[in-house]
């Protein structure tokens, strides 16, 4: 574990600290440059590169994402001052740095030893370490959603919705070439943003969305003025996402038609769009949409679009960014849903620690470089969700979290009964709840006094409060929080 490693580490770094650390300080002071006592007197080469171990471990993740890029494995435990270790053992002088991205040299003796595969953080792009498929296989690719078995690491929530829209549209061209190569033409015209190299595809969101704030992100999100404000976008297509009656239960036929409606509305702009020369090659949709509101549809809806989606051949964006990891009672907030196939691509982020995305295996770039940056995500990240994903399971908390969302819900419904004045339209699936105020100045005046009397909560969507407690939430907190909550409520009443 996580843990275990960093205690063995801690455990080495302290037998060595009286000799070596304090020399090396000690010169540090002393002398304007860094000087290295403890790294190799020069390159052992014992294999070409990559060498066997690389090729195999190049081939195991090979069916995990694209690999093109690799240039081998490397075995960063033994990698030091200016040197870098393969799996192979060659030892080569490292004047590339991961993508010049190391500020001092390969487990520096300043660093706190333990900390060496935290501050040595690879380019897995192109060098990663011995045991990222390992890893990727204990950690993510243990929770893959249904269909998946391939996972795109990054680091956050945009840069994996940015990345997926790419594989979305690469996906899209490759179709509309016959899988051929791309002509001269097409390379050519790219570099001056021209089609036929860069073609005026789109991707159609929808009102409420949020995905994210770099360029792509920004432009299939529609949660609120001031993300977007001063900044150019695209001329991609945007649905209306339902207004839904809650509790749904209760509204069954105005919730039914209003989703018609909107499934109505997402074919004719996709028709539309085509015909402007502009083809819908992908939809991005959140389980809930969560900051522009916590707004609901039900699995009839997401089942429909899903077809509507393979009817006109673009590529399903599930974006799991904040509803993933557990917080609805299932993993993944799109299991709800009832389907086998829900989706072609899964971007995901916050609780699981590091952000990414699945896909099906036709989505896999075709090449190398084509989704990339210089870390590809981070491999610690991997070991601590690991261990999430064992406590997760060994306690059962995705069961916790159906039974406090129960509370919690039944909760809010009992508090908008006795304050209709205040609240309305309570709702949720496990913990992810929301419930609506009175006007935009009343909620935010709760917000505050819940502060003051100790309880954190957090406003979504022009006049809603979410509630997003951790896995670790038992029904005795869920009272706890309904007391204060109470309260604040009777003040304003």
């Amino acid at each position: 574990s996580a843990s275990t490693i960093i205690k063995q580490r801690s455990a080495t770094w302290l037998r060595q600290t009286n000799d070596i650390t304090l020399r090396t300080l000690y010169m540090s002071k002393a002398a304007a440059k860094t000087q290295v006592e403890f790294e190799y007197d020069g390159p052992s080469m014992k294999t070409e590169v990559p060498g066997p171990r690389s090729k195999e471990l190049t081939k195991q993740l090979g069916e995990i994402q694209n690999v093109g890029a690799i240039n081998f494995f490397c075995n960063y435990e033994e990698s030091r001052g200016n040197y870098l270790v393969d799996v192979d053992g060659n030892r080569m002088l490292d004047v590339y740095t991961q993508i010049s991205s190391i500020p001092i040299v390969h487990t520096h003796l300043l660093y706190s030893y333990w900390l060496s595969a935290f501050v040595n953080r690879p380019a897995l792009g192109i060098m990663p370490p011995e045991n990222f498929p390992e890893k990727l296989a204990e950690s993510l690719l243990s929770v893959a959603p249904s269909g998946m078995s391939r996972v795109q690491t990054m680091a956050c929530g945009s840069c994996s919705n940015e990345n997926a829209y790419k594989a979305m549209f690469i996906w899209y061209r490759n179709k509309e070439r016959g899988h051929n190569n791309p002509s001269d033409e097409d390379m050519s015209s790219c570099m001056i943003n021209q089609s036929p190299g860069c073609p005026d595809f789109s991707i159609l969101s929808f009102m409420g969305g949020f995905h994210g704030r770099t360029m792509g992100c920004l432009a299939t999100t529609h949660s609120k003025a001031i993300h977007k404000l001063d900044v150019p976008s695209f001329d991609w297509p945007i649905a209306p996402f339902p207004k839904l009656k809650y509790p749904l239960e209760e509204f069954t036929r105005e919730n039914a038609q209003e989703e018609a409606r909107c499934l109505e509305e997402v074919e004719d702009l996709i028709v539309q769009w085509r015909q402007k020369g502009r083809p819908v090659a992908g939809i991005v949709i959140e389980p809930i949409q969560a900051e522009g509101g916590d707004n609901h549809a039900t699995p009839d809806f997401f089942k429909k679009l899903r077809n509507i989606a393979r009817k006109h051949g673009s590529a399903f964006h599930v974006d799991e960014v904040q509803t993933g990891g557990g917080a609805t009672g299932k993993f993944w907030a799109h299991e709800h849903w009832g389907m086998d196939d829900p989706a072609d691509i899964v971007s995901f982020s916050k609780k699981m620690l590091t952000g990414g995305y699945y896909h099906k295996d036709e989505l896999q770039a075709d090449k190398a470089y084509r989704i990339f940056n210089t870390w590809m995500g981070d491999p610690s990240k991997n070991l601590f969700l690991a261990e999430v994903l064992n406590v997760i399971r060994r306690e059962n908390l995705l069961e916790e979290v159906t039974r406090s969302g129960k509370t919690l819900l039944q909760g809010l419904y009992q508090l908008q009964d006795q304050y209709p004045n205040l609240l309305s339209s309570a709702r949720g699936q496990g913990t992810f709840c929301a419930i609506d105020i009175r006007d935009d100045a009343t909620r935010n005046s709760i917000l505050l006094k819940a502060r003051d009397k100790g309880v954190l909560l957090g406003g979504c969507g022009d006049r809603s409060i979410r509630f997003r407690p951790a896995l670790v939430f038992k029904e005795y907190h869920v009272h706890m929080f309904l007391n204060v909550f109470s309260d604040v409520l009777a003040e304003h009443n």
